[in-house]
């Protein structure tokens, strides 16, 4: 079974099913991984040889593994997570062979070199097609300084090295600086892990800033489309609807190369244009049908109307009502 202590800085922990009857390995296995890291279960395909090992170093917040398993699937379902509720975050850097990691709706495909995050507090799923080696990097999740909106957005996303951002720089570091903890006296571990801790965190940073979580984006929008209405939509109100940060939100929007006003105004005036074209609402005045929209100001609504759509209320409405007369004109709409 496990040899050495989890529990002090410093000290290691090894294990191997190489000793084990076939029979009792994958209990042993499935056992191991969750002592080291949180609770897994484990499944290997009947008749198929396959073998485990693993080695763990803590080092003040920051633990190191080396994982060496496969065939095989490694779970934390959700029986995993009531059962143990660890919050800490998981980095799985691939060093030989592939894994599939799946959490959050999403799948990142594995190669050596590469690196995906994922979160003991939701259930995810490891599939391992052949034997593979990877180290495993395990931290709390406060380490990385990320509001839990971008979290949801980090797991199971590929972080390597073939763009031009901060990974193509920062992923090759920390990839030698792990080797080079691995390899150093205990007295010097402690100052190389805390600088790899700070690596990752930038690593999750920059992976979060340069990609829209297309999930995050889709809810705040479709909730935002409906209340489109209320007087109180505000960025800060949609912030605290979906639990980020302000910043965070306007990042999103800015990712999608606008602003969170600016989203709003145009599918208020979007909605006000379709209602003005409506025979159904023919009766209504376009003040009125500005004020239903989150236009409180009628001059200032037919202005912003006609610098986006090249006319004014009156005249949209009475080209797709076909009349010269339409109804709810107001003085200053035209």
């Amino acid at each position: 079974m496990l040899t050495g202590s989890m529990t002090t800085p410093g000290q290691g922990a090894s294990f191997s099913t190489r000793s084990l009857a076939p029979r009792d390995r994958t209990a042993a296995w499935e056992r191991a991984l969750s002592q080291v890291f949180v609770g897994l279960e484990v499944a290997v395909e009947g008749g198929r040889p396959w073998a485990g090992e693993l080695t763990a170093e803590r080092l003040g917040a920051l633990q190191i593994a080396t994982e060496e398993f496969g065939p095989g699937t490694i779970l934390r379902s959700a029986r995993s997570v009531a059962a143990d509720p660890s919050t800490h975050i998981l980095v799985r850097l691939q060093l030989d062979g592939t894994a599939t990691l799946l959490q959050d709706g999403r799948t990142a495909e594995l190669r050596p070199g590469s690196l995906a995050f994922h979160d003991a507090r939701r259930p995810y799923r490891i599939v391992l097609p052949t034997r593979q080696r990877a180290r495993i990097l395990m931290m709390p999740r406060a380490l990385l300084r990320l509001e839990e909106g971008q979290l949801a957005a980090l797991t199971a996303t590929v972080v390597d090295d073939a763009g031009e951002g901060a990974a193509a720089l920062l992923l090759p570091l920390l990839c030698g600086l792990v080797d080079e903890i691995m390899r150093t006296p205990a007295t010097r571990r402690d100052h190389l892990a805390r600088i790899a801790a700070e690596i990752l965190a930038t690593l999750a940073l920059e992976q979060v800033s340069s990609r829209p979580a297309p999930a995050l984006w889709e809810r705040i929008t479709a909730s935002a489309q409906a209340r489109l209405q209320d007087p109180g939509l505000t960025p800060q109100s949609i912030a605290d609807q979906h639990g980020i940060s302000l910043r965070y939100l306007h990042r999103l929007f800015q990712l999608q190369g606008t602003t969170v006003n600016a989203w709003v105004r145009t599918r208020r005036l979007e909605s006000a244009r379709e209602e003005l074209a409506r025979a159904g609402a023919a009766h209504r005045s376009i003040a009125a049908v500005a004020a239903r929209w989150g236009f409180t100001n009628p001059s200032h609504f037919s202005r912003t109307f006609r610098e986006t759509y090249g006319m004014s209320p009156v005249q949209w409405r009475a080209a797709h009502l076909g009349t010269g007369h339409p109804a709810g004109t107001v003085p200053g709409m035209a």
